[in-house]
């Protein structure tokens, strides 16, 4: 089969300028990071925390930053609120943790694992806190191997069929099993790169539609390395078409789980994806010159500069967001990928791009996402390596007062919301109103523009919404994904920079000050309805990655809006600072994360684990 793909070059935007300009934006915080750098390194010498890392302490916090309508709220009460504005923080009085199942190690809180969930092994978590989340213990349970007998690829709900036409075609496309025509591969391949490439922009669709589906539809699968990367992208396109418009896996009072396509025990994509792994063994120990180029190529700077070295990099930033989240929720040691980071650059998506390629970009803006995605992540990173050096369990106390921590937090606060308000218009929305559109369709798509808004006619300003009972809106090229994905991550790095002040409220109440106060009133908004726990996103779970990361962070949500009922000092600061809309706000988004956890428990291990603990915090039950 002779097949000839020609691609145009796409026209000049404005919004290529506009990736143009995020990324002279990271480039110039870069250098900012870089002098952090040096000063968070000197933290391991010194033991103490430089008071210049982000500027002048100031003796009282900015203007701006209090409400003066609450300044009566504040005076000496029951509760022993101490009257000065800052007071350097004592190591001992604030606790950052990263990690969820390090909070669950805070005293205050083993205290009421213990009442409520006593069959809860507290000093195994400790230990082996994230094995223990990642259901590692005990009996692993691994996936089917031998699917063969499967009737079609798509499980219920889609129509990916495994019958061919012909038999010279059967014979050229099969192996071990994998029969597939030239229609269903074109599909599985354009549901790959119009999702998950979208998200995580590593493959070069105009490579894999000219070179690598030509081949395989001439010579059939072999063990080579293209047949396998072609392997694993036919299994996401599948995961991708069934997380839309696949069966529900279980339905729980009318209303379907977010988790769609296959069954629990063999999700949608598993025959391509166990030939994918059959392969891999033979890849990965092969003594071939592509390997070989593979580990040099980032000691090349020339191959850096080249189409495919932009491939590199991106791939690159995707491995270091991932590391990241590992890092961060699950305490795994860091690999020193940091270090190669001005090595190897930012991705600039140079080349020419396939229309189709060009459609998604204009659509759903993902090389910006990408690029905004870079920016948080170095952003999060230099946060929590500062919080960890000052206020880390294992931070020893020393006679240098430290940087008072509402300023040190306010001021990484100042940073996040920078980074908000820098975003291009159409990935920046209003920091109260974390579902509602970016901007209008009509101020994003022109008379000019060439392609309609994905954006459906709903006569609503919201993108997300709280209501899981009405059928969710189906955005194209993961548009939710990438949007939810992008806000979200933002809100929990801003929960992460203020959730110390909830440790010192809860083991040393009488040293909570006003601006501890208002601390934890900045912690409790940023939890508050995260998209990517509101529909339509999470009835797309399957296009979540990693999912753990989010199921343990709704964990701790849950446990600190529980708190706020239970504790004298944070029913203050709930009643007292919050206003009206939050008892709201906060009601439904426990709905949101216990639904969360309630739709994965049956499918992933760390939502079970998750789940026990809530069921004994929240009182539920099993029942479907």
């Amino acid at each position: 089969m002779n097949l000839e793909c020609k691609y145009r070059e796409p026209q000049p935007t404005k919004k290529d300028k506009t990736l143009v300009e995020i990324l002279e934006r990271l480039k110039s915080l870069e250098g900012g990071l870089r002098n952090l750098d040096g000063k968070v390194d000197s933290l391991n010498v010194r033991g103490t925390l430089p008071l210049s890392i982000y500027g002048p302490i100031q003796p009282n916090p900015p203007p701006s930053t209090l409400d003066a309508t609450r300044s009566g709220s504040w005076s000496a009460t029951s509760v022993h609120l101490q009257a000065p504005a800052i007071s350097p923080a004592s190591p001992r009085d604030v606790q950052y943790v990263s990690a969820t199942h390090k909070m669950l190690s805070w005293p205050f809180v083993q205290q009421v694992l213990e009442n409520k969930v006593p069959t809860l092994d507290l000093t195994s978590l400790e230990k082996d806190g994230a094995a223990m989340l990642l259901g590692l213990q005990g009996q692993v349970t691994s996936l089917p191997t031998n699917i063969y007998d499967s009737p079609n690829l798509g499980g219920e709900g889609t129509s990916l069929s495994l019958q061919v036409p012909t038999t010279s075609q059967l014979d050229r496309m099969q192996a071990g099993g994998l029969n597939m025509n030239w229609e269903t591969m074109q599909r599985l391949a354009k549901s790959y790169f119009d999702t998950f490439n979208l998200i995580y922009p590593i493959m070069d669709r105009q490579v894999f539609q000219a070179e690598v589906l030509p081949a395989i539809a001439n010579h059939g699968f072999d063990e080579s390395s293209p047949s396998t990367l072609a392997c694993l992208v036919f299994a996401l396109g599948e995961v991708a078409i069934s997380a839309v418009q696949g069966a529900p896996v279980a339905t729980r009072k009318s209303r379907p789980s977010g988790i769609r396509g296959g069954s629990v025990e063999r999700p949608p994509g598993l025959l391509f994806f166990n030939e994918a792994r059959k392969r891999m063994g033979f890849n990965l120990t092969e003594c071939s010159l592509e390997n070989v180029q593979m580990f040099a190529l980032a000691a090349n700077p020339e191959e850096l500069t080249t189409h495919r070295g932009d491939l590199i990099r991106r791939a690159f930033w995707h491995c270091s967001i991932m590391e990241t989240c590992l890092n961060m929720e699950l305490n795994l040691p860091r690999t020193g990928l940091d270090k190669l980071e001005s090595l190897v650059g930012l991705p600039d998506f140079s080349g020419s791009f396939s229309e189709d390629d060009y459609i998604g970009n204009q659509a759903s803006h993902f090389q910006e996402h990408f690029a905004s995605q870079i920016v948080l992540r170095r952003l999060s990173v230099e946060f929590h390596t500062t919080l960890t050096n000052a206020f880390g369990p294992t931070h020893l106390p020393v006679e240098t007062p430290l940087s008072p921590a509402a300023v040190m937090m306010k001021q990484m606060a100042a940073q996040l919301d920078q980074w908000r308000g820098l975003l291009p218009v159409y990935l920046r929305w209003e920091e109260e109103n974390p579902g509602a559109f970016s901007s209008s369709a009509e101020e994003i798509y022109d008379d000019q523009s060439m392609y309609p808004p994905p954006v459906p006619d709903l006569h609503t300003n919201f993108m997300f919404t709280a209501d899981l009972d009405n059928p969710p809106v189906n955005y194209p090229y993961a548009v939710d994904i990438q949007t939810a994905s992008l806000r979200t991550r933002y809100y929990y790095v801003k929960y992460l920079v203020y959730r110390p002040f909830v440790f010192k409220a809860l083991h040393h109440p009488e040293k909570v000050t006003r601006d501890d106060a208002e601390g934890i009133a900045e912690c409790l908004k940023s939890m508050l309805k995260w998209p990517i726990t509101m529909s339509p996103t999470c009835f797309h779970k399957r296009l979540i990655p990693c999912l753990f990361f989010w199921s343990q962070n709704l964990l701790g949500i849950l446990l600190i809006l529980h708190l706020t009922q239970q504790v004298p000092i944070l029913i203050r600061i709930r009643t007292s600072l919050m206003g009206t809309k939050f008892d709201q706000d906060a009601n439904e988004t426990a709905i949101l994360c216990i639904d969360w956890l309630r739709d994965l428990k049956d499918t992933d291990a760390t939502a079970l684990w998750c789940w026990e603990i809530l069921k004994g915090v929240y009182s539920l039950s099993d029942d479907p």
